[in-house]
């Protein structure tokens, strides 16, 4: 598999691999996995289920993906999963056993045509994939996300098809390009819309705090717990939860986060027993996590899980043809919200927004335009409003001669800080690192809050 450069995906992904959305000038098609069972033998003779999940469970439980009525099957008997390397059927320590194609088996992989028995029922199991040629979307926005690009319509494309569908969504792309808004749009056009949205920034909470945040604890499970509490799981029950930067979780807590999406329930800190939870994941990273996967920093069982379809967004200045269009919008909003009726930004304001290289994307076209709102004293953002270098050489640029990098790194941590009022979450996107990593920078260069 090929590497995925800083600003694109990866090339040369073949229909075995995971479901992917390649926003190039090419159209590729969205391959949507499932799996049929098809019960030949037992008291549920001719039921068929279609299955669109990469792991199905299979027993007399109402909360299992398929549900048999067979006494001699075991309330969760059996799982069929979906890895890189194929299906994988494993028995859930079942009474009866689980018989693959006349064998028992523990764990074993199957290929279509194969003959599954739990108890006196017996089925086939065919994977099934579907084929979406055509990608393009017909509108240039979809929630809050702005685009009339290929790049983007693609994008929305893929967003629409899968939002209506209960399965987990991976979105990747560099900082500032509107990950969040793409999840918070998925669950809007779901059939959960009415529950929560849950954000929980992987890369935000202190590692002590992160699985006591994410799954809850009970009173008493450590020094600080004075009463028992709901993790981020809990507390998006019934809706979506936005796993934001999951690319910067710790290993130790990637099984767990793993076992909660597998078994849909989780385990608060201090507790005996788990509790079942009913949510939709949507994560998102600026990593590259095919990478980590081979560098061996994130499992390889978790990747597949999360990114049952996989959704790059493009870095702005790969379409530029949308700042006027994302700019013009935003503009609208903002105007309003500070009680100004600024109709628009000058010819000459536009080409320096369109000439620019935005290396924080739209999060950073928005914060200057901002700016730019606030300083305005016309009824158009002119050129001068934006403060945009265009790559020439400036005062600031000028100053970082002779300079050590530890003094650029620490001025540039500290002039973060100042421009989002301390606010360290929002410095660390801003500056495109976890909140852990600008911890300790401010721990190592004295910067205080």
């Amino acid at each position: 598999m090929k590497k995925k450069g800083r600003d694109g995906p990866p090339s040369g992904r073949t229909t075995s691999d995971r479901t992917e959305i390649l926003t190039s000038v090419i159209q590729r098609p969205l391959v949507l996995k499932k799996a049929r069972f098809i019960v030949i033998k037992g008291r549920d003779d001719g039921k068929e289920m279609v299955l669109q999940a990469p792991l199905v469970t299979i027993g007399t439980l109402p909360e299992n993906s398929l549900v048999l009525t067979d006494p001699t099957v075991s309330r969760k008997h059996a799982s069929v999963e979906e890895t890189s390397g194929g299906y994988v059927l494993r028995d859930l320590g079942s009474t009866n056993g689980t018989f693959l194609d006349s064998v028992r088996v523990r764990e074993g992989y199957i290929q279509a045509g194969s003959v599954i028995r739990l108890g006196q029922t017996e089925m086939v199991f065919s994977p099934l994939e579907e084929r979406i040629e055509n990608l393009r979307s017909s509108s240039d926005q979809f929630g809050d996300l702005i685009g009339a690009s290929l790049p983007m319509r693609e994008v929305f494309g893929i967003l629409e098809r899968v939002a209506p569908v209960d399965i987990t969504v991976l979105i990747q792309g560099e900082t500032g390009t509107g990950k969040e808004l793409a999840a918070r749009a998925v669950h809007a056009g779901s059939r959960r819309a009415a529950g929560p949205f849950v954000v929980f920034d992987c890369g935000a909470v202190a590692p002590n705090l992160i699985e006591s945040e994410l799954f809850g604890h009970e009173k008493g499970a450590f020094t600080d717990a004075v009463k028992s509490r709901q993790g981020a799981f809990e507390l998006a029950d019934n809706g979506t939860l936005f796993l934001d930067e999951v690319g910067e979780l710790a290993a130790s807590l990637q099984p767990k986060l793993l076992r909660a999406l597998d078994q849909r329930e989780v385990r608060r800190v201090g507790a005996e027993q788990p509790v079942k939870v009913n949510v939709r994941v949507v994560a998102a990273t600026n990593r590259e996590l095919e990478q980590e996967v081979k560098a061996g920093k994130f499992r390889e069982d978790l990747f597949y899980r999360l990114s049952a379809v996989t959704i790059f967004l493009p870095s702005l200045r790969r379409h530029k043809e949308d700042i006027e269009l994302i700019a013009g919008h935003l503009l609208a909003g903002i105007s309003k919200e500070a009680g100004k009726k600024l109709t628009g930004f000058s010819p000459e304001a536009l080409a320096a927004l369109t000439a620019y290289s935005w290396p924080g994307n739209v999060r950073e076209l928005k914060n200057v335009i901002e700016r730019a709102a606030a300083l305005c004293d016309g009824d158009r953002v002119e050129v001068k409003d934006l403060f945009l270098s265009q790559g020439k050489k400036t005062a600031t640029f000028e100053g970082l001669s002779g300079k050590t990098l530890e003094e650029i790194e620490k001025a540039a941590i500290y002039a973060t800080l100042k421009s989002v009022s301390s606010n360290k979450t929002e410095a660390a996107k801003v500056l495109g690192i976890a909140y852990s990593t600008l911890y300790e920078k401010m721990k190592k260069y004295g910067i205080k809050e």
